[in-house]
């Protein structure tokens, strides 16, 4: 595989241009390797800024998504991250050196093994992963600071909700399933619920339950 050193280089500078200016942020992106998270036949578009498919009919989100949604999470080494969708692991590892611990659920079991293996490869040992119905939330750790959910809902699942601090906020696409959506960040306050667009956005749609993987036939 050639050298991606030159591409990654690139990559971070496009993202400064396209206002990602958070230092901690852009250092996350710049040490987060993501050719790892790619299928191998992919490597050599790892840093391309574009969304990249990753199996199950899911993708690994485009560079500026995951540097916006990390920077619009306003995390310091205090906060706790509960994400939903885990698919690649991407976004979980970048999050990782930008907060305390990341609780991260995916529904497709492949998908859950394959981001495994790369955090124990990067030594990232302040995530903690759970094959499950990403709509359910992780109550046993809640409440959450934040909640970064990275498939699309048309209504904020309410369970996800109430698994919010109070003063803590939810990063979500909303939208109709073919139409447009848009990251809202939904903010708990001691008597009800905030709500502000944030980026017009294309996201998979968030389903419920655990994929059920189809054995190919013999």
């Amino acid at each position: 595989m050639r050298d991606l050193e030159p591409d990654r280089i690139k990559l971070i500078m496009e993202l400064r241009r396209q206002g990602i200016t958070n230092p901690q942020v852009l250092a996350a992106i710049e040490r987060t390797p993501r050719e790892i998270f790619v299928p191998e036949a992919l490597r050599n578009q790892a840093y391309e800024n574009t969304a990249l498919p990753i199996g199950n009919g899911q993708t690994i989100s485009q560079p500026y998504i995951v540097g916006f949604m990390s920077q619009e999470l306003r995390l310091d080494k205090r906060t706790v991250v509960l994400e939903i969708g885990t698919g690649s692991g991407y976004q979980a590892a970048v999050l990782a050196r930008l907060c305390r611990r990341v609780y991260t659920i995916e529904r497709h079991r492949p998908l859950l093994i394959r981001a495994e293996k790369c955090f124990a490869g990067l030594g990232l040992h302040s995530i903690s992963t759970r094959l499950g119905d990403g709509c359910k939330g992780w109550p046993e750790q809640a409440p959450f600071q934040r909640i970064l959910v990275t498939a699309a809902a048309e209504t904020p699942p309410p369970v996800l909700l109430e698994q919010l601090a109070v003063g803590g906020f939810m990063l979500i696409p909303l939208g109709e399933k073919a139409g447009s959506q848009n990251i809202q960040r939904i903010t708990r306050t001691e008597s009800g619920y905030d709500t502000e667009e944030l980026l017009p956005v294309r996201f998979v749609p968030l389903v419920r339950g655990i994929a059920v993987e189809i054995q190919p036939s013999r």
